[in-house]
């Protein structure tokens, strides 16, 4: 079996779009592509470098797939390439593209069926990066097994969230955390069932 993981550079507010640069993500006119980059510290290195430094594949949507293969398939070892490189990358499309980025596997069929499938499979662990809209099904179907979120202090007011509307109620346990030196706090999050609700002043 193997763990799926969703890897995320978030907001105060939940807003995951864009984090990288301008133009990353413009959907609904989103103007703050980029808030992120001005927070990034050694300890934020630190931790994408441990997050990648085990053999893992990916799963992407279409938007961060394209995103990411303009560049690393052109980055040398020394920027990082190689695990992204080495990594098969499955892909949600709405459509039929034509994946140019070695070891790149369409997902064929109900996303949510064959990601669960791929969670079945012998194999290295199943991380998502970016991919907001892709992250929604997955949540809808119970599929994640593990949060790596890096919460910067910034709010945006707008943009697509982690958790968006019709997300699932549910509780989280929280395994390890940390704070850099930029403020960002750095997260790993387990799912703990149903939310479970109550009142105070009562036993």
């Amino acid at each position: 079996m193997r763990k799926l993981v969703v890897s995320a550079f978030v907001t105060l507010d939940g807003v995951v779009q864009a984090p990288g640069g301008p133009g990353e993500d413009d959907d609904n006119g989103f103007a703050y592509g980029g808030w992120m980059v001005n927070y990034w510290d050694d300890q934020v290195g630190e931790a994408m470098t441990d997050l990648m430094g085990k053999p893992f594949d990916l799963v992407l949507g279409r938007r961060t797939y394209d995103i990411l293969a303009a560049y690393w398939p052109h980055a040398s070892e020394e920027d990082g390439a190689g695990p992204l490189n080495r990594a098969t990358k499955y892909v949600a499309s709405r459509g039929r593209p034509t994946l140019s980025w070695d070891k790149s596997v369409l997902l064929e069929g109900d996303v949510a069926e064959s990601v669960a499938a791929l969670k079945k499979e012998d194999g290295p662990e199943l991380q998502v990066h970016g991919s907001a809209d892709l992250i929604q099904t997955l949540l809808r179907h119970n599929l994640v097994d593990e949060f790596r979120l890096l919460i910067f202090p910034v709010v945006l007011g707008a943009g697509k969230r982690l958790f968006a509307d019709g997300t699932v109620p549910a509780g989280l346990k929280l395994v390890h955390s940390t704070v850099t030196p930029s403020g960002a706090m750095i997260g790993r999050y387990e799912p703990a069932g149903e939310l479970a609700i109550g009142t105070f002043g009562q036993d």
